[in-house]
């Protein structure tokens, strides 16, 4: 698939196209460490993406596999934040960056958060260079061998998504919605993004689906029911859940502790 990379690509000077060449073949020699590879993604922000990719993560982690996520959404960072490691510094190397790592489940992460100069930095970068450090950080990261690599996508279907699905082929995408018809229908869009590029969508997930009442478990629908059943039989996806709203989540993920989360939603995936 690197090969496919290189044919399509065009260059203004040899020089360029040597560097671009040389990181493609040092990417995919990384990622040939990696057994599976998947990517979170949503038609739209705000759905509670990254906690999903966090919680993946810790589900891996906590079963002993070596794990490591890749935050790509370099807009609207949040995974350095719920693992607690905003404050970590990777260790820069001549040809290499090594990856933070986490606390309890020594899950690798990357972040173009932990090189700018404060949480507070906004990054103001257009797609097309984004796509272009995330190859970077992804060649350059010492992963070492992976059992699961998780990418944590930005939302809709632009520059980002689509350079991680043509280039990096995960093995599948889990797709985060909530309840409201109108996310509903912008994930849809994700959806058919992934079919046409011919990555399985192997998981849809419904996030603040309902708040379940802590004293007689009355399951209240705060933003109406959902309807991801009804997605996931219409395009014949074989895993879905609904996860609740949970302040317990909400509080550790804020005090970057969503590795001392005891529930783990993902105990029947199946990949």
């Amino acid at each position: 698939m690197y090969e496919e990379v290189k044919e399509r690509m065009r260059f203004d000077s040899e020089e360029l196209k040597r560097k671009f060449m040389e990181g493609i073949d040092r990417l995919a020699k990384r990622m040939r460490k990696v057994k599976m590879k998947l990517a979170v993604m949503s038609g739209k922000g705000g759905v509670g993406k990254s906690t999903v990719a966090g919680l993946l993560a810790v589900h891996y982690g906590r079963k002993g596999y070596k794990t490591g996520v890749m935050d790509c959404d370099f807009w609207g960072s949040s995974i350095p934040k719920i693992f607690g490691v905003d404050r970590k510094k990777p260790v820069l190397g001549e040809e290499y960056i090594e990856p933070v790592y986490t606390d309890k489940w020594g899950i690798a992460v990357m972040s173009i958060q932990f090189f700018l100069p404060s949480p507070e930095s906004p990054l103001m970068w257009r797609g097309p260079m984004v796509s272009g450090v995330i190859r970077d950080l992804l060649a350059k990261t010492e992963w070492g061998e992976l059992d699961y690599l998780i990418f944590d996508l930005p939302p809709g279907t632009g520059d980002v998504p689509i350079t991680i699905l043509q280039e990096i082929r995960p093995n599948g995408v889990i797709l985060v919605a909530t309840p409201q018809e109108l996310t509903t229908t912008i994930v849809e869009k994700a959806l058919k993004m992934s079919q046409e590029l011919e990555t399985a969508v192997v998981g849809l997930i419904e996030n603040m689906s309902y708040y379940e009442c802590p004293q007689c478990g009355h399951r209240e629908y705060v933003f109406g029911k959902g309807r991801v059943s009804e997605m996931a039989s219409k395009y014949r996806i074989g895993f879905y859940l609904e996860l609740p709203i949970d302040p317990a989540l909400t509080r550790l993920c804020d005090s970057g502790k969503i590795e001392m989360y005891e529930i783990d939603p993902f105990e029947f995936f199946p990949i």
